[in-house]
Protein backbone atom coordinates (compact mmCIF):
# COMPACT_ATOMS: atom_id res chain seq x y z
CA UNK A 1 0.00 0.00 0.00
CA UNK A 2 1.45 3.23 -0.96
CA UNK A 3 1.52 5.90 1.31
CA UNK A 4 1.32 9.38 0.80
CA UNK A 5 4.63 11.22 0.72
CA UNK A 6 4.61 13.13 4.11
CA UNK A 7 6.90 16.56 4.77
CA UNK A 8 10.18 16.27 6.16
CA UNK A 9 10.78 12.24 5.76
CA UNK A 10 14.47 12.49 4.52
CA UNK A 11 15.12 14.38 7.66
CA UNK A 12 13.44 11.56 9.82
CA UNK A 13 14.98 8.84 7.85
CA UNK A 14 18.29 10.44 9.24
CA UNK A 15 17.67 9.09 12.78
CA UNK A 16 17.71 5.51 11.10
CA UNK A 17 21.25 6.25 9.69
CA UNK A 18 22.83 3.60 10.84
CA UNK A 19 20.31 0.91 8.63
CA UNK A 20 18.75 3.33 5.91
CA UNK A 21 20.50 4.15 3.24
CA UNK A 22 19.82 5.51 -0.27
CA UNK A 23 21.08 3.59 -3.61
CA UNK A 24 23.86 1.80 -1.63
CA UNK A 25 24.49 -1.47 0.86
CA UNK A 26 25.46 -1.24 3.63
CA UNK A 27 27.48 -4.46 5.72
CA UNK A 28 25.50 -5.88 8.17
CA UNK A 29 28.15 -8.38 9.35
CA UNK A 30 31.82 -9.01 9.50
CA UNK A 31 31.10 -12.42 9.01
CA UNK A 32 30.27 -13.29 5.65
CA UNK A 33 29.38 -16.74 6.18
CA UNK A 34 26.00 -15.33 6.66
CA UNK A 35 23.38 -15.59 4.29
CA UNK A 36 21.45 -12.66 2.60
CA UNK A 37 17.91 -12.50 1.64
CA UNK A 38 16.54 -9.39 -0.15
CA UNK A 39 13.12 -8.37 -0.06
CA UNK A 40 12.11 -6.20 -3.78
CA UNK A 41 9.39 -3.91 -2.61
CA UNK A 42 9.25 -4.19 1.24
CA UNK A 43 6.42 -1.66 1.57
CA UNK A 44 5.94 -0.71 5.02
CA UNK A 45 8.20 -2.99 6.43
CA UNK A 46 5.79 -6.14 8.05
CA UNK A 47 7.19 -8.47 5.95
CA UNK A 48 11.24 -8.09 6.72
CA UNK A 49 10.32 -6.88 9.91
CA UNK A 50 8.62 -10.01 10.73
CA UNK A 51 11.32 -12.77 8.94
CA UNK A 52 14.31 -10.91 10.33
CA UNK A 53 12.97 -11.36 13.93
CA UNK A 54 12.41 -15.41 13.35
CA UNK A 55 15.69 -15.29 11.84
CA UNK A 56 18.51 -13.35 13.49
CA UNK A 57 20.93 -15.70 11.71
CA UNK A 58 19.97 -14.33 8.89
CA UNK A 59 20.76 -11.11 7.23
CA UNK A 60 18.25 -9.10 5.26
CA UNK A 61 18.40 -5.82 3.16
CA UNK A 62 14.93 -4.09 1.93
CA UNK A 63 14.55 -2.25 -1.29
CA UNK A 64 11.63 0.33 -1.58
CA UNK A 65 11.01 3.41 -4.01
CA UNK A 66 9.16 4.97 -1.77
CA UNK A 67 10.91 7.04 1.41
CA UNK A 68 7.91 7.12 3.12
CA UNK A 69 7.12 3.58 3.10
CA UNK A 70 10.66 3.04 4.14
CA UNK A 71 10.11 5.42 6.82
CA UNK A 72 7.44 3.50 7.97
CA UNK A 73 9.44 0.02 7.77
CA UNK A 74 12.25 1.39 9.41
CA UNK A 75 10.09 2.03 12.59
CA UNK A 76 9.06 -0.99 12.39
CA UNK A 77 12.79 -2.36 12.72
CA UNK A 78 13.52 0.03 15.36
CA UNK A 79 10.87 -1.17 17.36
CA UNK A 80 12.50 -5.08 17.14
CA UNK A 81 15.71 -3.62 17.67
CA UNK A 82 16.76 -6.10 14.99
CA UNK A 83 20.58 -5.36 14.26
CA UNK A 84 20.39 -7.70 10.92
CA UNK A 85 18.19 -5.40 8.62
CA UNK A 86 19.16 -2.80 6.19
CA UNK A 87 16.77 -0.88 4.32
CA UNK A 88 18.04 1.03 0.98
CA UNK A 89 15.54 3.93 -0.93
CA UNK A 90 16.07 2.57 -4.57
CA UNK A 91 14.11 1.31 -7.61
CA UNK A 92 14.62 -2.58 -8.16
CA UNK A 93 15.00 -1.69 -11.68
CA UNK A 94 18.47 -1.43 -11.17
CA UNK A 95 19.11 -4.19 -8.59
CA UNK A 96 22.36 -5.05 -10.14
CA UNK A 97 24.37 -1.88 -9.20
CA UNK A 98 24.27 -2.16 -5.87
CA UNK A 99 24.67 -5.68 -5.10
CA UNK A 100 28.23 -7.65 -5.66
CA UNK A 101 27.60 -10.95 -7.44
CA UNK A 102 26.53 -14.01 -6.08
CA UNK A 103 26.19 -11.94 -2.84
CA UNK A 104 22.64 -12.82 -2.71
CA UNK A 105 21.12 -16.27 -1.28
CA UNK A 106 17.19 -15.21 -1.91
CA UNK A 107 14.94 -13.30 -3.18
CA UNK A 108 11.55 -12.15 -1.51
CA UNK A 109 9.18 -10.71 -4.01
CA UNK A 110 5.43 -10.40 -2.34
CA UNK A 111 2.64 -8.67 -4.52
CA UNK A 112 4.72 -6.76 -6.71
CA UNK A 113 2.72 -4.40 -9.36
CA UNK A 114 1.21 -6.31 -11.78
CA UNK A 115 1.65 -4.13 -14.67
CA UNK A 116 -1.62 -5.82 -16.14
CA UNK A 117 -1.53 -3.93 -20.07
CA UNK A 118 0.73 -6.21 -22.07
CA UNK A 119 2.57 -3.09 -23.43
CA UNK A 120 3.85 -2.89 -19.70
CA UNK A 121 5.08 -6.48 -19.52
CA UNK A 122 8.67 -5.64 -19.07
CA UNK A 123 8.09 -3.60 -16.31
CA UNK A 124 6.84 -6.95 -14.03
CA UNK A 125 9.96 -7.67 -11.58
CA UNK A 126 9.17 -12.00 -12.75
CA UNK A 127 9.97 -10.64 -16.41
CA UNK A 128 13.18 -12.12 -18.24
CA UNK A 129 14.74 -9.07 -17.98
CA UNK A 130 14.72 -8.63 -14.76
CA UNK A 131 15.56 -12.40 -13.83
CA UNK A 132 18.88 -11.83 -15.84
CA UNK A 133 19.48 -9.18 -13.85
CA UNK A 134 18.71 -11.64 -10.57
CA UNK A 135 21.01 -14.49 -11.73
CA UNK A 136 23.96 -12.13 -11.20
CA UNK A 137 23.48 -11.10 -8.02
CA UNK A 138 22.21 -14.44 -6.43
CA UNK A 139 24.44 -16.57 -5.61
CA UNK A 140 24.59 -20.54 -7.88
CA UNK A 141 21.59 -22.32 -6.18
CA UNK A 142 19.93 -19.25 -5.24
CA UNK A 143 16.09 -18.62 -5.12
CA UNK A 144 13.44 -16.46 -5.42
CA UNK A 145 9.83 -16.52 -3.13
CA UNK A 146 7.69 -15.08 -5.09
CA UNK A 147 3.74 -14.56 -3.79
CA UNK A 148 0.68 -12.27 -5.45
CA UNK A 149 -2.70 -11.98 -5.72
CA UNK A 150 -3.20 -11.64 -9.43
CA UNK A 151 -3.41 -14.68 -11.16
CA UNK A 152 -2.19 -13.37 -14.56
CA UNK A 153 0.83 -12.01 -13.32
CA UNK A 154 1.58 -15.52 -11.58
CA UNK A 155 1.14 -17.28 -14.73
CA UNK A 156 2.89 -14.93 -16.97
CA UNK A 157 5.78 -15.41 -13.92
CA UNK A 158 5.43 -19.33 -14.46
CA UNK A 159 5.99 -18.54 -18.05
CA UNK A 160 9.48 -16.39 -17.67
CA UNK A 161 10.88 -18.36 -15.39
CA UNK A 162 10.80 -21.66 -17.57
CA UNK A 163 11.87 -19.16 -20.51
CA UNK A 164 15.01 -19.37 -19.04
CA UNK A 165 15.21 -22.77 -17.71
CA UNK A 166 15.17 -21.91 -14.41
CA UNK A 167 13.43 -24.59 -11.72
CA UNK A 168 10.20 -24.15 -9.93
CA UNK A 169 8.72 -25.31 -6.47
CA UNK A 170 5.51 -25.33 -4.47
CA UNK A 171 3.32 -24.19 -6.92
CA UNK A 172 0.20 -23.34 -5.43
CA UNK A 173 -2.58 -21.29 -6.39
CA UNK A 174 -4.31 -21.17 -2.83
CA UNK A 175 -1.54 -21.00 -0.50
CA UNK A 176 -4.00 -20.62 2.25
CA UNK A 177 -6.17 -23.73 1.56
CA UNK A 178 -3.22 -25.43 3.73
CA UNK A 179 -1.15 -22.71 4.76
CA UNK A 180 2.61 -23.77 5.96
CA UNK A 181 3.18 -22.43 9.73
CA UNK A 182 6.71 -20.63 8.32
CA UNK A 183 4.24 -18.64 5.82
CA UNK A 184 4.64 -14.99 6.92
CA UNK A 185 1.91 -12.84 5.36
CA UNK A 186 2.34 -9.31 4.39
CA UNK A 187 -0.08 -6.50 4.72
CA UNK A 188 -1.32 -7.08 1.23
CA UNK A 189 -1.74 -10.78 1.35
CA UNK A 190 -3.86 -10.22 4.91
CA UNK A 191 -5.88 -7.30 2.74
CA UNK A 192 -6.85 -9.74 -0.38
CA UNK A 193 -7.39 -12.92 2.05
CA UNK A 194 -9.87 -11.31 4.05
CA UNK A 195 -11.55 -10.43 0.74
CA UNK A 196 -11.73 -14.41 -0.14
CA UNK A 197 -8.96 -13.67 -3.17
CA UNK A 198 -6.60 -16.85 -3.29
CA UNK A 199 -2.80 -16.34 -3.13
CA UNK A 200 -0.81 -17.43 -5.68
CA UNK A 201 2.98 -18.83 -4.39
CA UNK A 202 6.24 -20.44 -5.71
CA UNK A 203 9.93 -20.81 -5.80
CA UNK A 204 11.97 -20.50 -8.30
CA UNK A 205 15.90 -21.83 -8.22
CA UNK A 206 18.55 -20.42 -10.28
CA UNK A 207 21.17 -23.04 -12.04
CA UNK A 208 24.10 -24.33 -9.18
CA UNK A 209 26.80 -24.00 -11.59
Amino acid sequence: MRLRRKPHTDEKLQNFADFVTRGDVQPIEKDPTRELYVELGTGKGDFIAQIAERNPQINFVGLEVEATCVLAAARKVCEKKLSNVRLIVFDAENIAEIFPARAVDRLYINFCDPWPKKRHAKRRLTHARFLEQYKKILKPGGEIFFKTDNRGLFDFSLEQFALIGLKIFDVTNDLHSDEPPENIRTEYENKFSAAGVPINFCVVKFPDE
